[in-house]
């Protein structure tokens, strides 16, 4: 287990990424993602990453059911005023079943302004978490300016940046630019951990690669992975205990098009395949999709994911 910072939260490398078993990527029935989560936390998974926009609290609930402090739970909020705080609170916590929350952060910030425009939702989870309500509190980001700005504040204790190899859907500069903000707010005592190292699923096809070059990198305590069913939760055990994961036969990956698509056409004009378009002000997909990923490569809001 690693320290995430200077919190008093140990967590193991692996950070179980709910988003995928829930109702807006692979929509498992409750009890099935809830059972997926119980074994991961029976392998040795003890953080699991969630937020309120997912929508999958139940999932957590059931699959964590009286397991306590042994596992950790982090979620976000795009709550900015007080008000819409104390409600995402109070979802998390009976969302969860929990009289607390481990780790709550606020969701996207882009850069200190940004977080400056949310302070006044930051200070009611400091407020929270004086009275037992939040255990740390923190920020996450797709962006090297959001992991600088956070630098400014020390109430801040945890970063969750974007960060892979390929520097898919950093918003202001690559796999170098967010990697070296990434040291120096480990420099600065923040604790964290990462997320989308398989790059939203475009670097899938070298899981392995893409792993490892974030597991090799010791300023990162854990690294959030999306895990929609068994055999994600295999092949990533698998690769970060150092093994080779066993090659899948008849497995179907497909690209999926967020709604907050603001069809600006990078895409369209990217695909080699001439498979997406534009309707009605937003990217579709028209033809046969090879996911060669180079759609997500230009997308600057990181709209297009494989799962």
């Amino acid at each position: 287990m690693n320290r995430l910072g200077q919190t008093d939260l140990f967590v193991s490398r692996l950070c179980f990424g709910t988003l995928t078993i829930g109702p807006f990527q692979r929509n498992l029935p409750v009890a099935e993602g809830a059972g997926i989560i119980r074994e991961a936390f029976e392998r040795g998974v003890n953080f699991f990453d969630t937020a309120e926009i997912y929508e999958n609290y139940p999932y957590l609930k059931e699959g964590l059911k009286g397991l306590g402090e042994r596992a950790i739970v982090a979620t976000k909020t795009y709550a900015y005023t007080r008000e819409m705080a104390e409600k995402s609170l109070r979802l998390a916590l009976e969302g969860l079943g929990s009289g607390y929350v481990d780790l709550f952060l606020l969701h996207e910030q882009e850069s200190e302004d940004t977080i400056r425009g949310h302070k006044e939702a930051l200070e009611y989870l400091l407020e929270a978490k004086e009275k037992g309500f939040v255990r740390a509190v923190g920020i996450s980001t797709h962006s090297v300016k959001g992991v600088l700005g956070a630098l400014s504040f020390p109430e801040i204790e945890v970063i969750h940046p974007l960060f892979n190899r390929a520097g898919l859907g950093i918003l202001d500069g690559g796999a170098k630019e967010m990697l070296a903000a990434i040291r120096a707010a480990h420099g600065a005592g923040k604790g964290i951990y990462s997320m989308k190292a398989l790059g939203g699923g475009h670097l899938s096809p070298e899981a392995p690669a893409a792993l490892s070059f974030v597991l090799e990198q010791p300023e990162i305590s854990s690294i959030a992975v999306g895990i929609g069913d068994r055999e994600d939760l295999d092949d990533t055990l698998s690769i970060f205990a150092g093994k080779q994961p066993p090659l899948r036969q008849g497995r179907r990956r497909s690209l999926s098009i967020e709604d907050y698509c603001r069809g600006c056409g990078a895409c369209v004009a990217a695909c080699p395949q001439g498979a997406l378009a534009l309707r009605e002000g937003k990217a579709v997909l028209v033809g046969e999709c090879v996911l060669c990923s180079y759609c997500a490569r230009v997308c600057p809001d990181f709209c297009l994911k494989v799962f």
